[in-house]
């Protein structure tokens, strides 16, 4: 008999917290009344140094059902590292993380649970249809997964972190020591049999969100930054261009000077490329900023999680 755990990363959130785990224990129980999973199967929320009554409501929980579990990290990590947490904690046979906003739908973890039995040891939940997004949103999540690909980095589009993983495949997991965490790209590395199943994301149940754009425009550059070299070598072959382009340009204005009339006193031949060239340096000295801090943060070798409390 499969024991199933589910792995749901949580910050500040009291609001949806209540209907989430009665949603999912109720999925659970479901689950276990078929025979599809074992009566030890569990509902793991990892509070990310929550402000509001997060962990007070997964203690309350826990205390009513023994299906429900906690782990209470000891200040907020960010989602990867939450996230990571409960994967490398828990226990069962197969772990399926997802959010506590309801934004995925759990009633695709049966057929997750299905090409498991299939075979699968990886599988990765997929939205096909995002109506519930803004425009700006969808638009910036479809070409960010171009993006991405184009640099060669092996993501599967439309795949956030909503996927059942095999215990084998966790075991492999823990030997990716990095700091700098982008899950959605890492699992593709382990080269284990992945497969695909299809949902449609819904609206958020309650609460707002926590990936503002400010948030989503980092977490995008670390996924770029911590998987392909390619923005250092745009790096390279643009300033060569740049420095090829400034020689034609010389040699075009001694040409004009010295043979011709068209020649024009003023300041803008002077200040536009100065300005042009001063802000492309400044764009690429901050990209290779970008990879110097990753590698600052790899080489300090500092724990990406420290645990409080475990229920």
């Amino acid at each position: 008999m499969t024991t199933l755990n589910l792995v749901v990363p949580c910050y500040n959130e009291e609001e949806v917290l209540p209907e989430t785990s009665a949603r999912l224990l109720a999925l659970l129980q479901r689950l276990i009344d078929a025979g599809e999973v074992s009566d030890e199967s569990r509902i793991i929320f990892i509070d990310d140094g929550s402000r509001d009554k997060t962990w007070s409501i997964i203690a309350a929980l826990h205390a009513s059902n023994a299906h429900y579990g906690g782990i209470k990290l000891s200040r907020n990590r960010g989602h990867q590292n939450a996230l990571l947490a409960g994967l490398m904690t828990a226990p069962g046979d197969v772990l399926i993380s997802l959010d506590a906003d309801l934004q995925d739908d759990i009633e695709a973890i049966p057929r997750m649970l299905e090409q498991y039995r299939l075979g699968a040891e990886i599988v990765c939940g997929v939205r096909f249809k995002r109506n519930t997004d803004t425009f700006f949103k969808r638009f910036t999540a479809r070409n960010y997964y171009k993006l991405l690909r184009a640099f060669g980095v092996d993501i599967l589009p439309g795949h956030a972190d909503f996927r059942l993983m095999s215990r084998k495949t966790v075991e492999a997991l823990r030997q990716f020591p990095e700091v700098n965490l982008f899950l959605r790209g890492i699992i593709p590395l382990l080269g284990f049999r992945m497969t695909a199943v299809e949902y449609e994301r819904a609206a958020r149940f309650a609460g707002e969100s926590k990936y503002p754009l400010g948030k989503m425009l980092t977490f995008a550059f670390d996924g770029i930054t911590s998987f392909s070299a390619v923005p250092l070598q745009w790096s390279t072959r643009i300033g060569a261009l740049l420095a090829l382009g400034s020689l034609c340009f010389g040699a075009w204005a001694a040409f004009a000077r010295l043979f011709t009339d068209l020649t024009v006193p003023g300041w803008a031949s002077t200040v536009i490329p100065m300005y042009f060239l001063g802000g492309v340096q400044l764009l690429f000295l901050g990209v290779i900023g970008g990879y110097i801090s990753k590698t600052y943060a790899e080489t300090k070798q500092r724990p990406r999680f420290i645990i409080e409390q475990t229920l």
